[in-house]
């Protein structure tokens, strides 16, 4: 009889190696390009040989497989680079955001054990003054043209680095890829860990999610720091197509690109979504190339679902989902059928709507989003207890409300944190705020809950107006009040921001909005 004896790391396991899918383009479509990024245009070969050099001179550095190395870097040619190097060489990467002041990146370089970091200059005067207090890093790599607080400048980092591929690391499935943290920066850092295997899960069920092939076009505009990147960046590679990075977010770039590059999918947030669609610049026709338009992060508002599925028909996606590993996905020949839904689970993926005693809801009743699936964390990082109290009996609690419906689609209520108890009844601020977003004036709205003596909560509206709009408070206040469904969802004062506040993701910043309106009336008296 013949038993397979392998063990985990043997050959026959070594394929998980995500490095392995660049290699394997280098070799059979080589000529192909890659990735248009930093002002350059690559190859899959000449991408292979910048990323081989970048992983040896990390090994060289001293680093091995298992340990880690950070980026505080602006999307740029050499972070995209440091994910391919920690998948050719076992290394894990922690990729954190250029908007963390220095206590965050000092308590986030420390809790993941860091031993190097690669920083742009901006980063360079803060490592300066943090440095005394991490003693592990033992190399800093400066991403720019001159040498600061004893960083390498990246050149003379990788300068003598050979562009051979570097030795195979014998991965096996549960080795990890990245520590990501979450977007929050207050309380127990929570660094989610994605292992090879869950991000291998990310290659083929998106790219058969969003239907890619060797001959898309992905373009991304969005800080890939977030792990909502990771849903076109790893089917990307995966398929062989080619990735377009923008530095940063322009509205008017994104929609001039689209259509110099003829792209086929794009991922993005509601607000950059609500960007281009209220852009001077925004013309269906230049955006007929796109075979995808997809939301993350948040629920795009049912209004702005219509003006795409209207103008751009048969292209909007859109995905409800953790970093910790759950998702579902709403397809584009849903978007219309299942307005208001977030999707299904994909195959694989298992959903659950449990009550607080852990008992399953009826079709239509509001309870926890909870599931699994094979792209599920194992854990946050040396943090066994948040893992316990986020993963039970083998589900992910979501701490998000939402409902199935007859169809098993998922409609998603809000954050159970963002809910308010006003008088006793549970509000949830995306009801008011699908009514507010109607309002021939509002391009943005947001609602949350504030002290009340009488009520206990009171739900408040925060909006950015459209371009050269005016909005009157009280006007505001009474056309919504008159079109809630119950007195109990009234909003009792509106808020006027010109853009408002978001975290590295682009997701819109409710506590700080709170915060922000509870200091005005304490202020006020």
């Amino acid at each position: 009889m013949n038993h397979d004896t392998r063990q985990p790391g043997s050959v026959g396991q070594a394929t998980m190696n995500l490095g392995g899918i660049l290699t394997r383009h280098a070799r059979y479509r080589g000529n192909h390009p890659a990735l248009v990024a930093s002002g350059q245009t690559l190859t899959y070969r000449e991408l292979n040989s910048y990323v081989n050099r970048l992983a040896n001179a990390l090994l060289g550095a001293g680093l091995k497989k298992g340990d880690k190395f950070a980026t505080v870097l602006p999307n740029c040619l050499e972070l995209m680079a440091c994910y391919w190097a920690a998948a050719k060489t076992g290394m894990v990467i922690v990729p954190l955001s250029t908007l963390l002041q220095a206590n965050g990146l000092q308590t986030l370089l420390r809790d993941s054990d860091t031993r190097l970091v690669l920083g742009d200059p901006n980063f360079a005067d803060v490592f300066g003054r943090i440095r005394s207090q991490l003693p592990l890093i033992e190399t800093a790599v400066l991403v720019g043209d001159e040498p600061a607080f004893g960083m390498v400048p990246f050149e003379r980092f990788v300068a003598d680095a050979p562009a051979s591929e570097p030795p195979d690391p014998q991965l096996a499935c549960d080795d990890v890829f990245n520590i990501m943290y979450s977007s929050g920066t207050t309380g127990l850092p929570k660094g989610i860990v994605h292992t090879h295997f869950v991000r291998a899960m990310y290659c083929t069920l998106f790219a058969h999610a969003w239907r890619m092939t060797p001959e898309s076009v992905v373009l991304h505009a969005g800080a890939i720091v977030f792990n909502g990147a990771m849903l076109d960046l790893m089917p990307w590679m995966f398929v062989g197509g080619t990735y377009i990075l923008h530095d940063s977010f322009k509205a008017e770039r994104v929609i001039e690109d689209i259509a110099r590059y003829k792209v086929t999918h794009v991922v993005m947030v509601p607000a950059q979504i609500i960007a281009i669609l209220h852009s001077p610049a925004y013309d269906p026709q230049k955006l007929m190339s796109l075979e995808m338009i997809h939301n993350v992060g948040a629920p795009l508002h049912v209004e702005h679902k219509k003006i795409l599925n209207d103008t751009l028909p048969g292209r909007f996606y859109e995905l409800y989902g953790l970093t910790e590993g759950f998702i579902t996905i709403l397809d584009k020949h849903d978007s219309v059928r299942k307005l208001g839904s977030v999707g299904c689970p994909p195959a694989f993926f298992e959903i659950r709507i449990l009550r607080p005693d852990g008992s399953e809801c009826a079709p239509g009743e509001v309870g926890e989003i909870c599931g699994r699936g094979p792209i599920l964390m194992p854990g946050y990082y040396k943090q066994p207890a948040l893992t316990d109290r986020a993963i039970v009996n083998g589900l992910l609690h979501s701490g998000d409300a939402g409902y199935l419906d007859e169809d098993g689609y998922l409609f998603l209520v809000d954050r159970l944190k963002d809910m308010i108890i006003s008088g006793g009844v549970n509000v949830y601020p995306r009801d008011i705020e699908e009514v507010i977003i109607q309002h021939a004036d509002v391009r943005e709205v947001a609602v949350f809950g504030a002290a009340d003596e009488k009520w206990g909560e009171v739900p408040i509206a925060a909006v950015v107006p459209k371009a050269g709009a005016t909005i009157d408070s009280q006007e505001l206040i009474a056309w919504t009040n008159a079109r809630v469904d119950a007195k109990f969802q009234r909003i009792q004062d509106v808020v006027i921001y010109d853009e408002f506040p978001r975290n590295v993701a682009g997701k819109t910043l409710k506590r700080e909005m709170r915060a922000a309106y509870s200091e005005r009336r304490r202020a006020a008296g």
